[in-house]
């Protein structure tokens, strides 16, 4: 008889479980590796074409590589670059900046043989929604079923609302939208017994960290937090079903925790087993318990698979290295970019705060609500350097006060503590302290520049440019807190290959069934010609033009008509329409030989999502002309 798909379900939760039991006999037994403290990194990037958009050539990229060190993400144009372990002390910022620089200098040799280039960059500012697709997705059986299993469980689409100056409401059909995100994971190798103090001291300093890092503030053009990717890779991996009471409790996926730990590293593991149900259910054939019996070291592989599926932002991890059993904290938030010398400085200050703050004030669980904590985590990601922090001395402090005056001197004595090179800790060190001190971020510069290229800029050239931008001051070098915004005269106008690009996004729509004169008001408040007339569930079904209602309402006041007409009475119900991957060039020889002045964009089920009008294409065409006739003076 076959082996049913939950009889394999059932062995690996067996595992699982052997697993859990395994870890807690090698702590009590003195197996885990304490004496000796590692760092360690996973540098995660995009790929991107020379029009500075998303290029899904990671497998060509790899395959020139041809190194273990690099690896796939969820996305086609996503890669991992994994670095060697190094002891902490001496010159390990150093040589963690060396290594950083030769990969990624390797990886962008092997991206310029296919025609692409490797960008840094927290969230990309040119992705668009038709980059987060299942075509765009690495053809792995692995993360196939990723996206198979938490949809299931999800029971439906995914929503995303994220409000920042913006807001961003969209609902999305796959988990492709976490692909959106890319960041420098940090380890550092900790003793089993001072596991929880050092856990509970990097949930308690998250938040001022996470502030003195922010580099994703931008999605599909659109300014949300300062730290997007918190709110975004928590709603696109959320597969809590959407059928759950309003009054039940259960944990997203991705999560900052819900308590200090108390007892040992096993206990977060034990919360994650009985919150989540495994993703991957395949035996992988491990028996962890023989394993002790017989003298050896488990690899813990169901244990590992499992927790590789839950994403808390500091992630208690196990591991082995030179045959020898280690426990590790991964810290995940910190965001990929500006440059290679800004983000060694941001683990520099992540590893100094665990040492420094661990011998300062010791386990912080009994200083502070664990709220508190992850209200200063939240506010960080919200608000950057502009937030406020409740502290363990009971006070409240602003970003800006309490990393100058406490933490980026804890910082320093942290690493001078654990052996670090003194040059290495200034050099960092004032890294950090100078973006403190002037506040720019790399959200600071994104959204700086974002509001210089303006609104006369399509959102496709201005995200380009910033991309473009972005990507020379990574060769330069230069920390983030020396860039100045990217200024008007930066601007580009080449990028508009598609209609997503191109098109306008912010709509403004009638109901079938409402009167034409709230139209014709529409149209005078906004400066349009055409209004989309959508129903309850946003399917378009017409469009009433400025000149069709001009007839109408003067037919009406000729004739001393009551003004009683509806929206689907006049609005035209046979629309030319096009599709977000519509080539603008095919869209524009529409409109030309159709004799239309703009085209509704819709999407699946008909929904609109956009519309291209004359006045995109004589913005994207004005400057070109400018340039044009420049060149006869």
């Amino acid at each position: 008889m076959s082996r049913q798909p939950e009889d394999g379900h059932r062995e690996f939760t067996r595992e699982l479980l052997r697993d859990l039991q395994a870890l807690r006999k090698m702590i009590d037994d003195g197996m885990i590796e304490s004496d000796i403290t590692r760092i360690g990194a996973e540098q995660e990037l995009f790929l991107v074409d020379k029009d500075w958009m998303p290029s899904s050539c990671s497998e060509a990229v790899l395959k020139a590589l041809n190194d273990d060190h690099y690896t796939t993400e969820l996305a086609k144009f996503n890669m991992e670059i994994n670095l060697d372990p190094e002891l902490l002390g001496g010159n390990c910022l150093t040589e963690l900046e060396k290594q950083l620089r030769t990969s990624i200098n390797r990886a962008q040799g092997a991206a310029n043989s296919v025609g692409a280039s490797v960008i840094l960059s927290g969230i990309l500012p040119t992705l668009t929604r038709s980059h987060a697709t299942l075509d765009h997705m690495t053809p792995t059986p692995r993360y196939q079923q990723l996206n198979e299993t938490m949809t299931r469980l999800r029971g439906g689409e995914y929503d995303l609302r994220i409000k920042g100056l913006d807001e961003l409401l969209l609902r999305h059909g796959n988990v492709m939208l976490e692909a959106c995100n890319t960041s420098l994971q940090v380890h550092l190798q900790i003793a089993p017994s001072d596991f929880v103090r050092q856990y509970n001291v990097a949930q308690l300093i998250a938040g001022p960290v996470l502030a003195t890092m922010t580099n994703s503030p931008l999605l599909f053009d659109r300014q949300l937090w300062s730290e997007t990717r918190i709110a975004l890779f928590q709603q696109a991996t959320d597969e809590r079903s959407q059928h759950l009471s309003h009054v039940r409790s259960h944990p997203a996926r991705v999560s900052f925790g819900g308590r200090w730990l108390a007892r040992s590293a096993v206990e977060a593991f034990e919360e994650d087993i009985a919150c989540f149900r495994p993703i991957f259910g395949d035996a992988l054939g491990e028996n962890a318990i023989a394993v002790l019996a017989d003298g050896g070291v488990p690899e813990l592989r169901a244990l590992r698979r499992h927790n590789g599926t839950i994403y808390r932002w500091n992630r208690p991890c196990y591991g082995v290295s030179e045959g020898k059993p280690h426990l590790r904290i991964e810290c995940r938030y910190i965001p990929s970019g500006p440059t290679i010398v800004d983000e060694v400085a941001n683990a520099a200050l992540w590893l100094g705060l665990m040492r420094g703050m661990s011998d300062e004030v010791g386990d912080p669980s009994g200083r502070l609500p664990f709220t508190e904590a992850r209200g200063n985590f939240l506010a960080a990601a919200r608000t950057g350097l502009g937030a406020q922090f409740q502290w363990i001395d009971g006070n409240s402090y602003s970003a800006q006060k309490l990393l100058l005056d406490q933490l980026i001197p804890i910082a320093r004595q942290g690493l001078a503590a654990g052996g670090c090179d003194g040059d290495d800790v200034t050099r960092y060190i004032d890294i950090i302290e100078k973006r403190v001190e002037n506040r720019r971020t790399g959200s600071w510069w994104l959204t700086q520049s974002h509001a210089a290229l303006g609104s006369a800029e399509t959102p496709a050239s201005r995200s380009a440019t910033l991309v473009r931008e972005l990507h020379r001051q990574q060769v330069d070098g230069d920390p983030v807190h020396t860039w100045d915004p990217v200024g008007a005269g930066s601007r580009s106008t080449r990028y508009c290959a598609t209609v997503e690009q191109l098109m306008s996004t912010d709509l403004f729509t009638v109901r079938p069934d409402e009167l034409i004169h709230l139209a014709a008001h529409v149209m005078d408040w906004k400066h349009v010609r055409h209004v989309p007339v959508e129903d309850e569930t946003h399917c378009l079904v017409g469009l009433i033009s400025h000149r069709v209602l001009m007839r109408t309402l003067a037919a009406q006041a000729t004739a001393g008509e009551s003004p009683r007409t509806r929206a689907d009475d006049v609005m035209n119900v046979d629309v030319l329409t096009v599709t977000p991957d519509t080539p603008t060039l095919e869209a524009f020889e529409i409109m030309q030989t159709r004799g239309v002045s703009c085209l509704p964009v819709v999407g699946d089920g008909n929904r609109l999502v956009g519309i291209l009008s004359e006045s995109d294409l004589i913005r994207l065409a004005a400057p070109l002309l400018r340039d044009y006739l420049k060149q006869d003076d």
